[in-house]
Order: structure tokens, then sequence, then C-alpha cells
């Protein structure tokens, strides 16, 4: 027996982020995964070592609010594709760094490029003020701005 309520699924903020999210990932989603056979966490792991360099696994953790377990995943099959390449520390042999590959860099630079092309196609329907209030506003309900 359903209870009625005025309460409106379709304007829940969540069920909304949640549906802008999926429906603008598909198409990039397509194409890491085709190419590439990754999994989001592992395309993930990719661009943030192509974009800031050697890190660990921890330290992707916090910038992408990743939990440790799915970076450890990922880290794992991108290794098994020889996409990166860990190295232990020095200082404390628990922590090890993470660096992409030659291959690694390539197949980030190939994703990038579909990337910043993708973007390009989800916003060109929006002036260039809604982007840039729209990024403000989704960094803001992120945490990050």
């Amino acid at each position: 027996m359903s209870q009625k309520t005025d309460f409106d699924l379709q304007n829940f903020l969540p069920y909304l982020l949640n549906q802008a999210a999926e429906e603008s990932s598909l198409a990039f989603q397509k194409v890491y995964k085709d190419r590439y056979g990754m999994l989001r966490t592992e395309w993930r792991v990719l661009f943030h070592l192509g974009i800031y360099g050697r890190m660990s696994a921890k330290e992707i953790g916090q910038r992408s609010k990743m939990h440790k377990t799915k970076i450890s995943r990922a880290v794992a099959r991108l290794e098994e594709r020889r996409f990166l390449t860990r190295q232990a520390s020095e200082e404390d042999r628990r922590l090890e760094y993470l660096q992409l590959t030659q291959q690694g860099q390539a197949a980030y630079r190939d994703l990038l490029e579909v990337a910043e092309r993708y973007d390009s196609q989800l916003t060109a329907a929006l002036t260039p003020e809604e982007v840039v209030g729209l990024r403000a506003l989704l960094r803001k309900l992120a945490g990050m701005g």
C-alpha cells in the first residue's frame, strides 16, 4: 500500500545530481571502457597520475574521495596492464609511490583529448556564464569550493 506524499523525487537534489552524473558520463565511459577496458576508478587513478605526476594511493584517495580498496583494485589492474609502476618509499616501506609508464602516459594523453572534447560538447548548449556558475555550484556541493 503506497502512501501519498508531496515529496517530488524528480526535484530531489541528490536524485537530480545522480541522474545528471550518469547521463553526462555515459559516452565518455564507453570510450575508456572500449579502448582500454577500464572501469571508472581506473580512469580516475590514471588521470590523477597523469595530471599530478607521482603520487601515493593515499594522496589519490584524498584528492578523489575514492575509498582506498577501490583505489587498490584500480592500481592493481593498471599495473597488470603496465600503465603504472609502484616504488616503495625509502623513508617508509609501507608507502608506495605510483607513476605512469610510457604506455600509461599514452593512454592518459589519448583519453585527455577525448575528455576535453567531451566536456566542450556537454557545455555547448550553455552560455559561458552558465558554465562558470554550474562548475562553481558543483564544486561547492562537492566540498571543493
